[in-house]
């Protein structure tokens, strides 16, 4: 929206001037106006050429560099400006549901992503099976999910609240009921929620991870209570096999309830 603002701005600057001088010439050229000078045998004038053809170059040049320094500056992998050190997520989108793992706390979730309120944080993103995007509106960018590949997305919630999330790209049966809330607490609430989390619930390995992978809508959200290290990496370097994707038999039965979990204690 700002590069929007600025462009029109800019180009403002050129189109009121040249209305202007049109109403000026017209005026000045009237047949009344006896100390115009009449010159029906103009042809050409360097200094004419040099204002007409300079002007818009000009104007071009500066649109672009300020949309290629305004777009930079939008990139999703930008690192936020803050005092506040950001916070790692992992995200793995699955058919159909959101993974979402905190390297640094050392807990998942399922389906729901709960983040402190004025802190950044710094997603990295891939998909388990097919091409997906995250989106929260309310927070701003969204993104591809791509098996095989990492992307980065940088969000920050200003203030504590509920922020719907979903994905925004179609991806199979499941893909109505792929949604998520975040939910933006102080940092005392998350601190107390990470201790909670990890009391209690199973641990996301490998075979877990497997067990979670396969087709499933409309899941609850629920946690792990401990990750596997380095389990993202392992998703994105395909060394746990992608999940099928989209069927082509639509008559194959979708589980409606909660994934099946391998059993961790």
């Amino acid at each position: 929206m700002t590069i929007l603002f600025n462009a029109l701005a800019i180009m403002l600057v050129i189109v009121v001037p040249t209305i202007l001088a049109t109403l000026l010439f017209a005026w000045w050229y009237r047949a009344s106006n006896t100390r115009a000078r009449y010159r029906p045998e103009f042809v050409y004038s360097g200094r004419v050429e040099l204002v007409t053809w300079s002007i818009p170059i000009l104007v071009v040049l500066f649109l672009g560099g300020l949309t290629w320094v305004g777009s930079h500056k939008l990139d999703p992998a930008e690192p936020l400006p803050s005092k506040t050190p950001a916070m790692n997520v992992e995200v793995v989108s699955l058919d159909w549901k959101w993974l979402f793992i905190y390297p640094d706390q050392g807990v998942a979730s399922v389906n729901e992503l709960v983040v402190p309120a004025g802190t950044p944080i710094h997603l990295k993103l891939t998909s388990a099976s097919v091409m997906n995007t995250f989106f929260v509106p309310q927070l701003g960018g969204m993104i591809y999910t791509m098996n095989g590949m990492a992307d980065d997305l940088n969000l920050q919630a200003g203030q504590p609240g509920v922020f719907y999330g979903q994905s925004a790209h179609f991806s199979g049966d499941g893909f109505s009921d792929m949604h998520f809330n975040v939910q933006a607490v102080s940092p005392a609430q998350f601190a107390a929620w990470t201790n909670q989390t990890r009391g209690a619930g199973p641990s996301l390995d490998e075979p877990t991870y497997v067990a979670l992978a396969k087709q499933s809508s409309n899941v609850a959200p629920f946690t792990y209570r401990a990750v596997s290290a380095d389990l993202f990496e392992h998703i994105v370097q395909q060394r746990l096999a992608p999940g099928p994707g989209p069927q082509a038999d639509a008559s194959a039965p979708q589980s409606k309830t909660k994934v099946a979990l391998c059993s961790a204690s």
